[in-house]
C-alpha cells in the first residue's frame, strides 16, 4: 500500500512539474507556415449554411460591393434567398444575388454595415485559364471539421458537355468543401471548387485528390451583380464599371 501511495504521489508530482512550466516561452502561432497569401485566402474563406448542409466559401471586395463567392449547389434557393456567412467567430445573413447552375456559381451579398463588413479579399480573377502545372491555395471547412488549408496544383483539364473545360486540381477535397474559392500563390482567382471525383468501377470510391474546378472566366461579374444593382437604391461605383 505505501508502494502504492509513493508511485501515485511520484506520478502527480511528475505531472505537476510538467505542467507548470516556467521560463522564456514564445506562442507560436500555427498560421506561421503559411505565406501572406495563404493567410489572406484563409482569412476570407467563409462557411455556408441554410441551416441544414453547408459548404465554403470566400469573401470577396468588388470595388464598393462586399460579395460571397461560392457553388450554385451549396447556395440553391431562389434569387433573393437568405443563407448564413460564417468566418471566424462571426456569422453573418447574405442574400443570394446570382445563380448559375450550368457552371456552378452562385453570388451573395452582404450589406453595408454586416459584422463582416472590411472583410475579404480584393476581386482580382486571371485573366486567362491557369495552365497545368500552375500552384494553388484554398481554404475551406470540410464536414464537420474546422477552418483548414491547402496547398495543390492543376494537373489537368476535362470536357463536360454543356459546362465546356473545368479545371483539375491535384489536391485534397471533402464534402463540405464544395463553393471554396481557388487561388493561384500570386494571389488571382482560377475557379470555384464544385465536387470531388468519383471512382464508380468496380465499387463506389471517393477519389478525394481529385477536385473539379470551374474557371473563373465562366463568371461575368457585371452580369452576376447587374439585379443587385437595380435593386440597391444608392448605386453602387460596382454598378458603374
Amino acid at each position: 500500500m505505501k508502494k502504492l501511495l509513493a508511485l501515485l504521489l511520484g506520478l502527480s508530482i511528475s505531472t505537476t512539474a510538467i505542467a507548470d512550466v516556467s521560463g522564456d516561452f514564445q506562442t507560436i502561432s500555427i498560421e506561421n507556415g503559411l505565406d501572406r497569401n495563404e493567410r489572406r485566402v484563409r482569412e476570407a474563406a467563409v462557411k455556408i449554411t441554410d441551416g441544414r448542409g453547408h459548404g465554403s466559401g470566400g469573401i470577396v471586395q468588388y470595388y464598393d460591393l462586399q460579395l460571397v463567392l461560392t457553388a450554385q449547389h451549396v447556395a440553391d434557393g431562389r434569387i433573393g434567398s437568405n443563407y448564413f456567412v460564417i468566418n471566424g467567430a462571426t456569422m453573418e445573413r447574405a442574400i443570394l444575388v446570382y445563380s448559375d447552375p450550368v457552371h456552378d456559381i452562385a453570388l451573395l451579398y452582404l450589406a453595408e454595415g454586416n459584422q463582416l463588413e472590411g472583410r475579404g479579399l480584393r476581386y482580382s480573377p486571371t485573366s486567362d485559364m491557369s495552365g497545368i502545372g500552375t500552384g494553388i491555395t484554398y481554404s475551406r471547412h470540410p464536414s464537420w471539421h474546422s477552418l483548414m488549408t491547402y496547398r495543390g496544383h492543376i494537373a489537368g483539364l476535362e470536357h463536360l458537355d454543356g459546362r465546356g473545360p473545368q479545371l483539375m486540381i491535384n489536391t485534397y477535397g471533402w464534402f463540405g468543401c464544395s463553393g471554396s474559392v481557388i487561388y493561384n500563390t500570386s494571389g488571382d482567382i482560377i475557379g470555384i471548387l464544385w465536387g470531388v471525383d468519383i471512382e464508380q468501377r468496380p465499387d463506389l470510391q471517393v477519389q478525394e485528390n481529385m477536385i473539379w474546378v470551374s474557371p473563373i472566366q465562366n463568371l461575368d461579374m457585371s452580369l452576376a451583380i447587374s439585379e443587385l444593382c437595380i435593386a440597391l437604391e444608392d448605386e453602387p461605383r460596382a454598378c458603374r464599371k
